[in-house]
């Protein structure tokens, strides 16, 4: 594996303060050039070749000690080191070491500097050949020599120290990387259950475009409803504590599920209450709002019809929802403080819907003026009353949305029928074409075992009849 200048330089051995460099072939370099010197006895070019090195390489070793490494600095090392290749025309053994040497430094760059890198060394060894060939005569034996073996070694352990820190940086990034995908798995896990206490609409896109929160709000027409169990505080007089959390907690549950389904933001529960509004942050417009939240309300009555029938069986009876909706503008948005923030709706219309959750009966879904007159042509309404609010000036007309099937002028789209042992609730919005032909299945199965069932009955009315008759003769 191989790292960029940009990871070298936030390695885990620099972080820690360790001293250490970053261009070791830097002090190859200076050793070729003093050794060339010596082998030539100082003569005048290797002299100026020594100058031409040192001074450059000297610099690097001052600048970079403990500092980041960069593309100019790298640019330097590889120009001295082909200057050197080039100088002593191509020395076999030396060009080669010092190539690996430059081959290293390039692998260690950034991909974007690597072809630029390659360029300059070829260049620069190529240019400083012919200088090297028109200054000098003198050519250096490359077999016989001591100088070609000495580069080589030096060469050889500047690779293996590369390499060795490398791999130490390998481990060191492998170390951080499984600590850092520890704690993210671990912050994944804390959002995931920290978002169950958010509106999806809320927490979405915070954490797709990351933006700022504070204490914000704006004025809104939306679309409010306040639901609650009719009875249910009566029935938790009676209950034991774990009976009732657990109606509770089903009941939240499948309403939750029918929020969600219908894209409303719950904004909240109290005690066995739910508040549910549209319009924002995610509006369809004020119409389709209103549709979507009475399509809502009627689906959570419905559900309730189910829910009421199982805990029948249980022993629980009398429970009902009931439920307000009101059309208006109200300010919505993140309230409270900077350490404390709840996003929730405010205003006249929030309060007209809770009073006309409490004047609902069992059952019953009241709709004020402005929400009907959004529903009427989709929905049937009965008017039921003008009623006259606490904290509420004016008398409010309340109208009920009547179950699409109880609608006599049009053909419904779902069937409801409850009876002590018997629930039935067809929804054929939310049927495909392949379901008909596995519900007309079942309902023919269920028709063959009420009959078995009537006959059982009939029987039994049969034979204790003969035992009443006989009894008398």
């Amino acid at each position: 594996m191989f790292f960029s200048e940009t990871l070298k330089s936030r390695s885990p051995l620099k972080d820690a303060g360790v001293c250490r460099f970053d261009y070791p072939e830097v002090f190859v370099l200076i050793m070729t050039v003093v050794l060339r010197a010596i082998y030539y006895d100082f003569r005048s070019i290797s002299m100026a070749l020594l100058v031409i090195i040192t001074l450059p390489s000297l610099l690097i070793l001052i600048y970079n000690y403990r500092r980041q490494t960069s593309f100019w600095t790298s640019n330097i090392v590889i120009i001295l080191l082909s200057v050197v290749i080039g100088s002593l025309q191509f020395c076999m053994i030396i060009s080669i070491s010092l190539a690996v040497l430059i081959g290293i430094r390039i692998i260690l760059s950034r991909p974007e500097n690597q072809l630029k890198l390659l360029t300059v060394a070829l260049i620069t060894a190529i240019v400083f050949y012919y200088v090297g060939t028109i200054l000098s005569n003198d050519e250096l034996d490359c077999g016989d020599s001591w100088l070609p073996p000495t580069v080589l070694v030096a060469s050889m352990i500047v690779v293996l120290c590369q390499f060795r820190r490398m791999y130490q940086e390998y481990i060191g990034y492998k170390t951080s990387a499984r600590k850092a995908g520890g704690r993210l798995n671990t912050m994944v896990s804390v959002i995931n259950k920290l978002t169950r206490f958010v509106p999806p609409q809320i927490w979405e896109p915070i954490v797709k475009s990351d933006s700022p929160v504070s204490v914000s709000n704006k004025r809104a027409k939306i679309t409010i409803m306040f639901s609650d169990i009719v009875g249910f505080t009566e029935l938790s007089d009676s209950l034991s504590s774990d009976n009732l959390a657990d109606i509770l907690n089903t009941y939240m549950h499948c309403m939750t599920s029918i929020a969600d389904k219908h894209g409303a933001v719950l904004d909240k529960f109290i005690g066995d209450g739910i508040v549910c509004f549209f319009g924002e942050p995610n509006s369809r417009g004020s119409r389709q709002d209103a549709l979507d939240c009475v399509a809502m309300a009627i689906d959570m009555r419905r559900e309730m019809r189910t829910l009421r029938q199982k805990w029948r069986l249980m022993g629980f009876e009398g429970l009902y929802i009931r439920v307000g909706i009101t059309t208006g503008y109200c300010h919505v948005g993140n309230f409270g403080s900077n350490s404390r923030l709840s996003y929730t709706i405010i205003g006249k219309e929030a309060n007209l819907a809770s009073r006309l959750e409490s004047c609902a009966g069992k059952d019953q879904i009241l709709v004020s003026e402005s929400t009907y007159d959004y529903i009427c042509h989709n929905y049937e309404c009965e008017h039921v009353a003008a009623f006259c609010l606490k904290g509420i000036d004016e008398k409010i007309d309340a109208w009920q949305v009547l179950d699409p099937s109880a609608s006599t002028g049009h053909l419904s789209k779902w069937v409801d029928h409850t009876l002590p042992g018997f629930n039935l609730h067809l929804n054929f919005k939310d049927m495909k074409d392949n379901d008909y032909q596995d519900i007309r299945a079942r309902l023919n199965f269920a028709l063959e075992r009420i009959e078995q069932e009537e006959e059982k009955v009939v029987k039994d009315i049969a034979a204790e009849s003969k035992r009443e008759n006989a009894n008398r003769k």
